[in-house]
């Protein structure tokens, strides 16, 4: 497959109904087409790794073509500067999500870049250093408790940001972070109340749904086992 077959299968696949759906959850209607995930990764199955194509994908604009691009890139090819050009790209929560997900925290940059774009204002790449760090609490087996210290003076500068995606983000991260063992349960149990503390309604949001799932009787019983 070439770029120019793959857009046209993309466009093909296109379902306006889907698109309209895709609207109400906040993700934008330009030059999305409304393709399901299982769809997009059957596809991305039938390609293979390219990473040629994956920078094809990216530079053609399309919703749906950019997450096939996080799919198909190969990893061992990704520099920071693909990453940084990248992230400047989302106009949406999910294709941000699904680029750090399929793709980035593998990369052995995953965590530098995970604090670097907390930084940037832009509320979609200050949302993928957040959202970075929640899929490397959940993805990253190789891990030691230690890695994750460094997110915590992050999340407590930024929790009093009121965007959506990035409050929702940060939220994830302490989340995520927290269910992975009971060691770092406890630990950003204790940054939750932190965050609470804050004089700041975006960050009482955040600290209270977070501590609720990671003091849950279902985490405390997962982790116990």
């Amino acid at each position: 497959m070439n770029i120019k077959n793959i857009i046209k299968k993309l466009k093909s696949l296109s379902n306006p109904k889907t698109v309209e759906g895709m609207v109400r959850f906040g993700i934008a209607a330009n030059k999305t087409l409304g393709i399901s995930m299982p769809v997009l990764r059957k596809l991305g199955k039938e390609i293979g790794k390219n990473h040629q194509l994956a920078i094809g994908l990216w530079d053609s604009g399309y919703h749906e073509a950019k997450i096939l691009a996080s799919i198909v890139a190969e990893i061992e090819k990704v520099d920071g500067k693909l990453m940084d050009k990248w992230i400047k790209g989302f106009d949406s929560w999910d294709v941000c999500d699904q680029v750090m997900m399929n793709l980035f925290w593998r990369s052995p940059l995953a965590y530098r870049k995970a604090m670097e774009w907390c930084d940037l204002e832009p509320e979609f790449e200050r949302r993928a250093g957040f959202a970075l760090m929640a899929i490397l609490g959940w993805k990253d087996k190789e891990a030691k408790n230690s890695d994750y210290d460094k997110f915590i003076p992050l999340i407590l500068k930024y929790s009093d940001d009121n965007r959506n995606y990035v409050k929702k983000a940060i939220n994830w991260a302490i989340r995520q972070i927290g269910k992975k063992n009971k060691a770092l349960n406890k630990k950003f149990i204790k940054v939750a109340e932190d965050v609470a503390k804050l004089d700041n309604k975006t960050a009482k949001w955040i600290a209270g749904d977070a501590t609720r799932e990671l003091k849950s009787e279902a985490v405390q019983k997962r982790l116990s086992k």
